[in-house]
């Protein structure tokens, strides 16, 4: 099947997908059609089995996507045929994505809800009391009143410690912020329309797809610094 007849298979469970969110899936590898000599997508059947699994996982489990592929890696390595090859287990996921039990790669930020006063912030994040005055008045560390820091203030805070220790300051960090902001204004775009759905289920579905944007914009960001530094370290 080409990419839209498989669009036209799964619209009729899956209404809100779209080719791009099918491409997507594809770079993050939970599916893998066929290319026609020409560069075309070919799917098959399996591939529509696989594609049906992740959205369901997505839509009923609100299972993030690192989850849904170790799910299907673990199907594929026990040869499952047919239904119970893609069938979603039930997994408690915690609210940043963590599987409670599971070793994960790195350390799961803190939960958004954290709440830190200033002198815990300036403690954890080894910053400086006049560089935070300075990042809050140029707008990239934002406070809540009556005066708390949330997790992401926290990371923003250690990464520019880090950045200070070689020798940026403030001044140099502004492009960050108009960058970001740019990427804001275009992600809200894409998940505009689903958060504004009352179905908790859409919802979900608009932060997942806000988690996943972030994270891609991530590995695009670091990539692209890595290709630009070849030339200065002569590799």
């Amino acid at each position: 099947m080409s990419i839209g007849e498989v669009l036209a298979q799964l619209r009729v469970e899956f209404p809100d997908t779209t080719i791009s969110k099918l491409r997507f899936l594809e770079s993050e590898g939970l599916v893998e059609p066929q290319r026609t000599p020409a560069g075309y997508r070919k799917y098959s059947w399996d591939d529509v089995a696989r594609l049906r699994f992740v959205l369901t996982a997505q839509r009923d489990q609100y299972l993030p996507l690192r989850v849904i592929r170790e799910q299907l890696a673990e199907a594929d390595r026990d040869g499952l045929p047919g239904p119970e090859r893609h069938r979603p287990s039930l997994v408690a996921v915690g609210p940043d994505g963590e599987v409670p039990g599971r070793e994960v790669a790195a350390p799961v930020a803190e939960s958004s809800d954290a709440r830190l006063g200033r002198s815990e912030l300036v403690s954890r994040s080894g910053l400086a009391e006049p560089l935070l005055a300075e990042l809050e008045r140029m707008g990239l560390l934002v406070s809540h009143p009556p005066g708390w820091y949330d997790a992401d203030a926290l990371v923003i805070a250690q990464a520019v410690a880090g950045l200070a220790a070689y020798g940026l300051e403030p001044r140099h960090l502004r492009g960050y912020r108009t960058a970001a902001d740019r990427e804001v204004g275009l992600f809200a775009q894409l998940v505009a329309p689903l958060a504004r759905q009352s179905d908790p289920a859409a919802r979900a579905r608009a932060a997942e797809a806000a988690r996943e944007l972030v994270g891609l914009s991530q590995r695009l960001h670091a990539a692209l610094v890595r290709v630009g530094l070849r030339g200065t370290l002569g590799r």
